[in-house]
């Protein structure tokens, strides 16, 4: 028990802890006492001093004591409790939308009154709405905390109060075992031991920075998080090695098929293709599975990178399996390979949901018995009912939407006896370096850095939507007199479905009105897939000059002849969306233009995204500048990059100690590799059963 902490050690254990605090606690992740040790405060409130009102800062939380002035209650739209309070350097007003008589009564002038609450700037003097107070009768001493308070992320019906009782009581269990320190002298670079991290986070001492602590700064913190990415780290080693251990057929050209694909198309391979090509063909080669990443900037050519991938595959007699996001992706997918591959005798066959009936059995039992040697689709590649005849090579399109555990699902699924398949994957987000070196670990990364000849630059201006009549005119001139085509994309962040949909109706009907000439189209996220698709298939056969659209067009539509794009409340939307967004255009021999359209006045952080956008066409440059305007306060969402959760680290915040981690992961896989399955235990346990990809 000692060894692993405190994870064999169940809630229940716990004095106050039955059925129904077990489940509130689960639902914050929380299955027992280890558990509960790692929820770590999200902040830390300061009740250890009283602070005079005259000292009081707006949006801070503080500890103020005086004497009731005045207690009445206003009405309005509902009445409200407010009491003027005076400390003899200044006045506060608490108010109260919810209170009673008793209250009231007890509120009268005169009383003295302690009270805490997050400081407000009022009309007249500072306020603090619903504070928690107590009144000071007589002589009664005035008691004030000794250390800072945690605040912990919680739940319905699980109260802070609650909380921090049980992690006393969790606190109180560490002490009383010998808690095996695995980070001796030697991997440690942090003066404290796991222990003291603990017990020091949850019950921090008044003398230390709350501004540190809730930057996640403090040297407590870092030696948790240290802990936690490097169990991370060696967790994704494990998976390497784990995967060089399992069998793949080893892949090289038996005919002149490469040669003869490459003498079809139209243009030469970039420089880069040509290296990524040959680092997937090394690999392929290899009798153990390829699991590498193909990253790639929005338009790169990543599509004919995998082709040639497939083809080598194919002239082995084995099957390949693309599987893309979104069947407009897909779709798209499976016209480019079978106008690429068709012609020399290879069947491409495509699966997803709207396959159905005879069509989808048709399909299946071509899967089946090898009459198809290319197969596309989305996730229902990957359904129980698909059976392959001889898989060799996944592909996995946008591997922003696949997390860790996708990709090893589909390997297992793929795999035919001791024989596994060889993993490609591709994603046109790109994601900085330190990040990717975390995220994907487990994998090989190529880049593809450098886009086709041919393709022009983008000119991206960012303008006041005041000017809209002006923009409108400048999207009838490049439909009607330039013969161009153009995107108009209508964004309502957190908002429902339904609302952006009906904002990008009214839209098309505003601007059909105003531009009563064009063939203006419409795609939204309520629409059903055929529907979608069908108006997707007008618009790249030039039946629609102008489509109105939600985010649903963020991914791999590609259509040259679009040359300007127009983006409504842009300032609403982050880089990495605006710059998959602009990546729609551009894809053709003519200047492209975006226009960033946005609702004055702008903020701080909205006008340096915009700032971004006009400065710079490189995603991988836009992926550092997000990071550095987003800063610690946001963690690139898990949905959004299949990014690992985890209990105390946060990795836009702590990248800067990734390459530390990255070199102790060696040094104890080199001197110390039994600490490996402990620290892979200790913090990832029963969540990924890493050890058996």
């Amino acid at each position: 028990m000692s060894q692993q902490l405190l994870d064999g050690v169940p809630l229940t254990a716990l004095s106050g802890v039955g059925s129904a605090i077990s489940e509130k606690l689960s639902r914050i992740g929380i299955n027992n006492v280890q558990d509960l040790l790692f929820h770590l405060p999200m902040r830390y409130e300061d009740r250890t001093r009283i602070t005079p009102i005259i000292d009081l800062r707006p949006e801070s939380y503080a500890t103020i004591e005086g004497i009731v002035q005045l207690t009445e209650v206003q009405f309005g739209k509902r009445p409200i409790l407010s009491t003027t309070l005076s400390d003899g350097t200044s006045k506060i007003t608490l108010k109260f939308f919810n209170f009673n008589a008793g209250m009231k009564n007890s509120l009268v002038a005169g009383t003295r009154v302690k009270a805490f609450g997050e400081v407000r700037r009022g009309r007249y003097m500072a306020e603090i709405h619903h504070p928690e107070y107590q009144i000071i009768r007589g002589n009664q001493p005035l008691v004030l905390a000794e250390r800072l308070t945690p605040i912990y992320s919680t739940t319905e019906g699980l109260k802070q109060a609650s909380l921090r009782k049980l992690t006393d009581q969790a606190l109180a269990l560490l002490d009383k075992i010998q808690v095996e320190e695995l980070l001796h002298d030697q991997f440690n670079p942090y003066p404290y031991s796991l222990k003291d991290a603990l017990k020091f986070l949850h019950r921090p001492t008044p003398d230390v920075s709350v501004e540190l602590l809730e930057k996640g700064e403090h040297s407590a913190q870092k030696r948790l998080i240290f802990e936690e990415l490097l169990a991370h780290n060696l967790a994704m080693q494990q998976i390497r090695i784990g995967v060089q251990q399992h069998y793949a057929e080893s892949l090289g050209y038996q005919s002149d098929l490469k040669q003869r694909f490459l003498a079809s198309l139209p243009f030469q391979p970039t420089k880069a293709q040509q290296r990524v090509t040959l680092e997937i063909e090394q690999d392929l080669s290899k009798s153990f599975p390829m699991m590498r990443l193909v990253q790639g900037d929005v338009g790169s050519g990543k599509t004919l990178v995998a082709a040639l991938a497939a083809l080598l595959a194919i002239d082995n007699g084995k099957q390949v399996a693309l599987m893309a996001p979104t069947e407009i992706l897909a779709e798209q997918h499976a016209t480019n390979f079978a106008n690429w591959l068709q012609p020399f005798g290879i069947e491409v066959g495509w699966l997803a949901g709207k396959v159905k009936g005879k069509a989808r059995t048709a399909q299946l039992e071509a899967i089946k018995n090898g009459n198809v040697q290319m197969i596309i689709g989305t996730h229902a590649l990957f359904q129980e009912q698909v059976e392959f005849h001889n898989l060799a090579l996944v592909i996995i399109d946008e591997q922003h939407r696949f997390g860790v555990h996708q990709r090893l699902t589909l390997r297992e699924k793929g795999a035919k006896g001791d024989v596994y398949p060889h993993q490609l994957i591709m994603t046109a987000t790109p994601i900085p370096r330190t990040l990717a070196m975390t995220v994907y670990a487990d994998l090989d990364t190529s880049i593809i850095d450098e886009l086709p000849p041919g393709r022009t630059p983008i000119t991206t201006v960012a303008i006041s939507e005041e000017r809209r009549d002006e923009i409108v005119r400048r999207v009838y001139q490049a439909c009607k007199n330039e013969h161009r085509q153009a995107y108009w994309v209508c964004t309502l962040i957190d908002e429902s479905e339904v609302l952006e949909a009906q904002a990008a109706e009214a839209m098309a009907e505003d601007l059909q009105r105003a531009l009563p000439d064009l063939r203006i189209g419409l795609v939204h996220g309520r629409m059903k897939p055929q529907e979608k698709q069908a108006i997707m298939a007008e618009f790249k056969q030039a039946n629609i000059d102008l489509l109105v659209a939600t985010t649903v067009i963020e991914v791999g539509v590609d259509v040259p002849n679009a040359s300007l794009m127009i983006i409504e409340n842009s300032e609403r939307l982050g880089l990495a969306q605006l710059h998959q967004l602009r990546g729609r255009v551009g894809r053709g021999a003519t200047a492209s233009h975006c226009v960033l359209m946005y609702k004055a006045p702008l903020g701080k952080i909205s006008s340096k995204r915009l700032q971004v956008m006009r400065d710079s066409q490189d995603g991988f440059v836009i992926a550092e500048k997000d990071l550095e305007i987003r800063g610690t306060g946001e963690i690139l969402g898990t949905k959004q990059t299949g990014m690992a959760e985890f209990k105390v680290a946060n990795l836009m915040r702590d990248r800067k100690i990734i390459p530390l981690v990255q070199n102790y992961a060696k040094q104890i896989i080199a001197a110390k590799p039994e600490l490996t399955n402990q620290l892979i235990h200790r913090w990832l346990n029963s969540k990924t059963v890493y050890s058996n990809a």
